[in-house]
Formats: structure tokens, C-alpha cells, sequence
């Protein structure tokens, strides 16, 4: 894959995550560079499904702290269980939040976003590396099928 994803308008978004993770996988193969993989991840599913910010965090001692991302300006650090970020980072779990201002102690780094979905990163160990953070400005724009996808797409992140 060079600079372009080929990804139909019209397509399911379940069609759209078909078409994206052979295209990611070929993205990061031959990349060893966790940044480079990271912030191009993060271009193309922001260039694919138009979410409001995408974007990672990398875990650094007892916070996570910003990574390659997509979107306005974010907030820099957030500490272990705090927002959904730290949540997802503490119960090492996806957390779909379909309505952020109904979760308990959200972060609002921007007060557009209105939905979250967070997915951990893991290492061969199976410890949160980072996590993947995707915000929407719409309701029930995220879903289990965000779910089912970006997991597998995490699951392509190289941390060795």
C-alpha cells in the first residue's frame, strides 16, 4: 500500500472494516517504527469512517500520554482509571460509551465529542501498552461492530 486507501462511499461500515484491515496490515508490514504505524493507523481510520478524532495514548509509567493522532488539539496526559481512556487502560477492556456525558469522570478534552469507544493495546504479555481512543460528534455513530473491528485492527500493532 502506498498513500492511498481504496475504500467505496458506499460501502457498510462493516464492509468498510473488510476492506481497511488487509490494507493496514499490508500498511505496517515492513514498518518496525510504532510512531509511523501508529499516526498512519490513525490517518486511515479517520479518512475512512470521518470520526471526529482518532488517536492513541501510550502508557508511561502511571499515566497515558498522547500519541499519533488525528483531530484537533487533545489533552496531553490522563492518570491510570480516570476518563474513559484510564478505564479502558485499568479493566484492560474495550469500553463503548455511547453517551460520554453519562460516564463517571469523563475527560472532556473537547466538548464536541459526545460518544467514545477506547480498545487497549496489548503486548505479548498481555499488558496495556496504549490504547486506541475514537470520538465522535454523533449518537450512535460508534457500535459493536467498532467494537469487533477496531479490536482486530489493535491486535496488528507490533509493540515488540
Amino acid at each position: 500500500m502506498a498513500e492511498n486507501l481504496i475504500i467505496s462511499n458506499n460501502s457498510s461500515k462493516e464492509e468498510k472494516y473488510e476492506v481497511l484491515i488487509p490494507q493496514l496490515k499490508s500498511l505496517v508490514a515492513n514498518e518496525k517504527n510504532l510512531v509511523a504505524n501508529l499516526a498512519n493507523m490513525a490517518a486511515a481510520l479517520r479518512e475512512t469512517f470521518g470520526w471526529f478524532w482518532v488517536g492513541f495514548y501510550l502508557v508511561d509509567n502511571d499515566e497515558l500520554v498522547l500519541g499519533p493522532f488525528q483531530g484537533p488539539i487533545a489533552c496531553t496526559r490522563i492518570k491510570y482509571g480516570k476518563g474513559v481512556c484510564g478505564s479502558a487502560w485499568k479493566q484492560a477492556m474495550t469500553l463503548l460509551v455511547p453517551d460520554v456525558e453519562k460516564f463517571p469522570g469523563h475527560i472532556a478534552c473537547s466538548s464536541l465529542s459526545v460518544a467514545e469507544i477506547v480498545v487497549p493495546i496489548f503486548d505479548q504479555n498481555q499488558n496495556v501498552i496504549g490504547v486506541l481512543d475514537v470520538d465522535s460528534e454523533s449518537y450512535n455513530v460508534l457500535d459493536q461492530i467498532d467494537t469487533v473491528y477496531l479490536e482486530k485492527i489493535c491486535k496488528l500493532i507490533d509493540v515488540s
